[in-house]
């Protein structure tokens, strides 16, 4: 009975001669709350650098308001864009820029961290298999760096809206409901940006995904122009882009209006997220073979 029962755990589930079939890295993911102890180490180690992360990353943002809001608003002035029921509204150029351009820095904080810092826990620093030496699986360190990257572009969004309202560039009250949609943003490009870092086998890989995917991005999301400038061909592609359905969420509740096709841009920006996720962890997997 011995000898049957060695062989049988011998063989497995296959009959292979104890030759497990390997997982297959599209698996679902194994998420749990072991995630929050690594969300909670990345706030733990970023509280020492708090104050110069904050004014890197709201610098630049701030300096494109001022150089392009006030600098060529004074000579554009106001600018026509379609209004939620389709009838042109005037508005001033910095409060067009400035809607725009909250959405591209939750986008860009996102990206960096989920990209640079991520790829320093994970390559350089080995950080990640230091954890995983702990009872914290990898879909678990994946989970709590997405929610990590999103929570920094949050934070810095929401300096930077508070500068906008110190600037008094809008006063509408429903710009509170900005603030849990720049989240999605943050969520939507710290996904994107995971599938990037699980690639790169070096900082200067993710020159391409900064010059070839999100600097193009910029230019054909409404962000510095209305959509309607476009050529048709390139219109279609630009109302798909993932900035752009962000841009058109939260530039109406700077002119205090509410967004119109609001479940499509949400849907946009959730399916971006979902799927880039999915990648994200099964590149991650392949690269660490599990």
């Amino acid at each position: 009975m011995k000898d049957i029962a060695a062989h049988a755990r011998s063989t497995g589930a296959n009959g292979q001669n104890g030759i497990q079939k390997p997982l297959s890295v599209w698996r679902a993911p194994a998420l749990s709350l072991r995630f929050w102890p690594v969300f909670l180490r990345n706030l733990l180690v970023w509280r020492k650098l708090a104050i110069p992360s904050l004014v890197g990353n709201i610098a630049e943002p701030l300096m494109w308001l001022v150089a392009f809001g006030y600098g060529m608003g004074a000579l554009v002035g106001q600018i026509t864009v379609p209004g939620v029921d389709g009838t042109p509204v005037h508005v001033p150029y910095i409060l067009f820029l400035a809607s725009g351009s909250i959405c591209m820095s939750a986008m860009q904080a996102a990206s960096f961290e989920a990209l640079y810092s991520a790829f320093s826990r994970m390559h350089v620093q080995k950080t990640w298999d230091g954890i995983m030496n702990a009872p914290v699986g990898l879909d678990d360190i994946v989970l709590a760096e997405m929610l990590w990257a999103a929570f920094k572009s949050l934070f810095t969004v929401t300096a930077i809206l508070g500068v906008m309202l110190a600037l008094q560039i809008s006063h509408s009250p429903k710009l509170l409901l900005a603030w849990p949609i720049l989240l999605g943003v943050g969520i939507t490009f710290s996904c994107i940006a995971l599938v990037f870092n699980a690639l790169a086998k070096g900082y200067d890989f993710f020159t391409y995904y900064f010059t070839l995917f999100l600097t193009p991005m910029m230019f054909l999301s409404g962000v510095f122009f209305p959509l309607e400038q476009l050529p048709s061909a390139v219109r279609v592609v630009a109302d798909w882009l993932p900035l752009s359905n962000a841009v058109a969420l939260v530039r109406p509740l700077f002119m205090d209006q509410w967004p119109a096709d609001v479940l499509r841009h949400a849907l946009v920006l959730l399916g971006y997220a979902l799927a880039s996720f999915w990648l994200a962890l099964a590149l991650t997997r392949k690269r660490f073979r599990m």
